[in-house]
């Protein structure tokens, strides 16, 4: 019979079952396996810091690595993640937290896992391809390389943005620095340069856009005057808040000059700017600009996967700038013979790595066949050994993309959250290490 209410919680959480738990299970017995991967990252969370005996001892080096990876699966804010950790009876186990332990809070996983470096998560990828090696899932003898993109927490770089990105961010740390000097005076103009912004998106045609921008740029111009004019009295003030408002400032006025400077070279004077000399984000001013034929323009970083035939991501390369495909098809073969002991006996490309260079070279480092997708410039047949060898190896290429697609979709392989370049670089190795690891355990999962 139907109770109307619901009899008293055992005191024991019970085990769930369901698909996702024993996954995580079988992760953490993976991660079992390899306490060197721990090691490393309490390494990182100590480095810089004081050992002493009082106070709180700390997040554990496996407890942060753990904690990463649950994040990068579930696509979680710190905010949900100290939730989930707090809440669930299996992200606690999963993260080795006990029931009557207290759960970390948002800043206190948000600290440590953004001191894990990209190293790190790079070296406990390796101690993963090692494990699926001996576990016979991976041998490395057959692989596909491609690359993709991963975009840059940052809205379109329009020059008018960035201009009144400039006067706001400015105009806030001087607020702040008002209050701790009344020697520095200024005029807040953030609403007079919000709608010049407006109306250069809005203007009709270049004609009526030009006077506008001229008119933003000015404003811009007030606004870095009083920053300028703050700095040095912030940095004779014996106060701490007052040294950080004054470094605050010089940072984002040498942006905001090369934000004003590319305004006038490509509205005013009508230059072209190369995509190497632009800025398009004062807050993410690593963001490289990355142009594909006849495709869309995107703005982050472009990465390179050495993807094996059981779907795991043996090696990544991520690198500033836009460099040509063709240019990291051997220094790809070379870093999978650094991480597996020897090249791939067969390795398939695809178009833009397409190179006559490329095809003897591979076959220098031992690879048998070297199958390359784009034909007509070269004979692209000479680096297999036969035409049949080179259709398979094309078509085993092609599941590279769906394990792009999947690490984008699920791990946040397609857009960086964490600020700065070593972050950026930090957080593609998480979601790499995060797909291995669910990856692995699904396929030794009995």
């Amino acid at each position: 019979m139907r109770k109307n209410v619901a009899p008293q919680l055992g005191l024991v959480p019970q085990i769930v079952d369901h698909p996702h738990s024993r996954e995580l299970a079988r992760v953490s017995e993976i991660l079992d396996k390899l306490p060197k991967a721990a090691e490393l990252v309490a390494k990182d969370l100590v480095k810089g810091t004081k050992a002493t005996k009082a106070g709180r001892a700390g997040m554990s080096g496996e407890q942060v690595l753990r904690a990463a990876l649950l994040k990068q699966m579930h696509g979680w804010s710190y905010e949900d993640l100290a939730f989930h950790v707090a809440d669930s009876p299996t992200f606690r186990t999963f993260c080795r937290i006990g029931m009557m332990e207290k759960a970390p809070k948002r800043s206190a996983l948000a600290e440590n896992i953004k001191r894990v470096k990209p190293e790190t998560f790079e070296q406990v990828n390796k101690l993963i391809i090692g494990c699926a090696k001996k576990e016979g899932v991976e041998n490395g003898k057959k692989v596909r390389i491609d690359s993709t993109v991963i975009d840059a927490n940052i809205h379109h770089p329009l020059d008018s943005n960035l201009l009144y990105d400039v006067v706001r961010v400015l105009t806030r740390i001087l607020k702040h620095a008002e209050e701790l000097s009344a020697r520095i005076v200024f005029s807040d103009h953030t609403k007079r340069a919000k709608r010049r912004m407006l109306g250069v998106i809005n203007a009709r045609s270049m004609v009526h856009r030009v006077p506008i921008y001229r008119e933003l740029v000015q404003i811009t111009r007030w606004t870095m005057d009083y920053a300028t004019r703050a700095v040095p009295i912030l940095n004779g003030l014996s106060d701490v808040s007052a040294w950080a408002a004054a470094y605050g400032l010089e940072h984002y006025l040498e942006l905001g000059e090369k934000v004003v400077d590319q305004t006038g070279r490509r509205v005013f004077n009508e230059e072209s700017v190369p995509a190497t000399e632009k800025i398009v984000s004062i807050f993410e001013p690593h963001t490289d600009v990355i142009v594909k034929d006849r495709r869309e323009t995107l703005y982050g970083h472009k990465v390179f996967l050495n993807v094996g035939a059981s779907g795991l991501i043996i090696d990544m390369l991520m690198q500033r700038g836009n460099p040509a495909d063709s240019t990291r098809a051997i220094p790809m073969l070379e870093r999978h013979r650094q991480v597996m002991g020897k090249a791939p006996e067969q390795a398939a490309f695809d178009a833009g790595f397409t190179s006559t260079a490329n095809i003897e070279n591979a076959r220098k480092l031992g690879v048998k066949d070297a199958s390359f997708a784009k034909k007509g410039t070269i004979e692209v047949l000479e680096g297999t050994r036969s035409p049949k060898q080179h259709k398979k190896l094309q078509r085993f290429r092609a599941g590279v993309e769906g394990i792009i697609s999947f690490t984008k979709r699920c791990f946040g392989f397609d857009r960086c959250t964490w600020r700065g370049y070593s972050s950026f670089q930090a957080y593609a190795w998480a979601s790499v290490v995060s797909t291995n690891l669910l990856l692995l355990a699904r396929q030794t999962m009995s």
